[in-house]
Parts: structure tokens; C-alpha cells; sequence
């Protein structure tokens, strides 16, 4: 397999479209323990990306990564333009000069992702952000990977962690954000951005399976 700066612009065209279509969904999730800006500022975040495409595509995986972030972290509001700008620019580190992803580049650029949201947002698995729908599945990602089942069967298992780890934020008392000042610690509620970060992942798993 390998992903090509094209092709993961083509991914990124797919999760611009998935989170337009929940906009109404996830602003009503956002406007009940945030802020209600949480798609305001996603959609606004890919669709700058998209807008540059024509310059991005002609970028290595490595610069692309480093463009990416940058635009996040310049148009996106809040932390999460921090942590996705941070994100993208240590995936980009850690790939370094690489003419495309493979299924080991893929766990590297989640890994790399991972792990500074952990880092920036000084936050860790279970504590209702983005990260918990992350985590499981780079875990996921990484021990299939080393079981060495098939690529399907691996992307199906990334797919089911992401999206339990998703709904389990309902279950959670926020650590941080607004969430986390409501006399229920936003219990009995999904977390946005773990609701956005499920469908980057989800995205990405059908994406890879159509490039098997």
C-alpha cells in the first residue's frame, strides 16, 4: 500500500465532507458542555486546507504534514487549533523524508499525532477530549500490526476502538474545557472532539481499505 501526498489530500476532502454534513449534530453536542464553536472552527480548519490544494499537492508527505499543521494551528480557534497544528508538525517530524505511506507510516504519523495531543494538551487517555477516541486506536494499530493479521481485519478492529472509545466519553467527567465546570462534569454527554476525531479516524479506516 502506499498513500501518496495526493491521496491524503483526497482523505482529508472525505472528512471535510463528513463533518459538514454533522454540523447540526455537533453543535448541538458543543453548544451542551462547550462553547458551541467546536464545528465553526473544524470546518473552518479543513476547508482552509482544501482551499490550499492546489499548492499542497505538490508537496512531499513530509511538507504536506508540516502545512497542515501550520494552517491548523493559524485558522483554527481554541486549543484545538493548537493541538491539531502541533499534531500534524510532529507527524511531520517524525516521518521525516518519506516518498509516501505505507502501513508502518500510517502507525508512525498516529503515534506521532497521539502523542502530542498528549504532550500539548497535557491531557491523558479517559480524560473526555479527542484523545480517547485516538488513543484506542493507535493502540489498536500498533498491536494488530505486530500480530500481523490482515490488513482488513486490522483496520476493522482500528474502527471498532475509536468509535468505543468515542461513546465511552459519555460515561467520563471532563478533566478539562467548559465541560469540566459544569456541576456534572458533562457526564451523560459526548465529547465533541472526540466525536471529530472519530470521524478523521473512520474516514481514514474506509480510506484504506479502498487503497488495499
Amino acid at each position: 500500500m502506499k498513500i501518496t501526498t495526493e491521496d491524503y489530500i483526497e482523505y482529508l476532502e472525505n472528512v471535510s465532507k463528513r463533518i459538514n454534513e454533522n454540523k447540526d449534530y455537533i453543535t448541538k453536542l458543543d453548544a451542551t458542555t462547550g462553547d458551541g464553536d467546536h464545528w465553526v472552527n473544524m470546518n473552518m480548519g479543513f476547508g482552509k486546507i482544501l482551499d490550499s490544494k492546489d499548492e499542497l499537492k505538490n508537496l512531499s508527505i513530509k511538507e504536506l504534514l508540516k502545512k497542515i499543521g501550520m494552517i491548523m494551528m493559524s485558522t483554527v480557534g481554541g486549543s484545538s487549533g493548537v493541538l491539531y497544528g502541533g499534531a500534524y508538525i510532529n507527524a511531520s517530524k517524525k516521518l521525516g523524508d518519506v516518498d509516501f505511506l505505507n502501513e508502518e507510516g500510517i502507525l508512525i504519523l498516529l503515534e506521532a499525532i497521539s502523542e502530542a495531543i498528549m504532550s500539548r494538551g497535557k491531557v491523558e487517555f479517559g480524560n473526555k477530549t479527542m484523545l480517547d477516541s485516538l488513543y484506542p486506536a493507535v493502540e489498536t494499530y500498533r498491536q494488530k500490526l505486530n500480530e500481523k493479521v490482515s490488513y482488513k481485519k486490522l483496520l476493522e478492529a482500528v474502527e471498532n476502538s475509536s468509535k468505543a472509545g468515542m461513546q465511552e466519553t459519555k460515561n467520563m467527567e471532563a478533566i478539562k474545557g467548559r465541560a469540566s465546570y459544569r456541576n456534572d462534569k458533562g457526564v451523560g454527554h459526548l465529547d465533541p472532539g472526540a466525536v471529530t476525531m472519530y470521524y478523521q479516524i473512520s474516514e481514514l479506516v474506509k480510506f484504506l481499505e479502498s487503497k488495499i
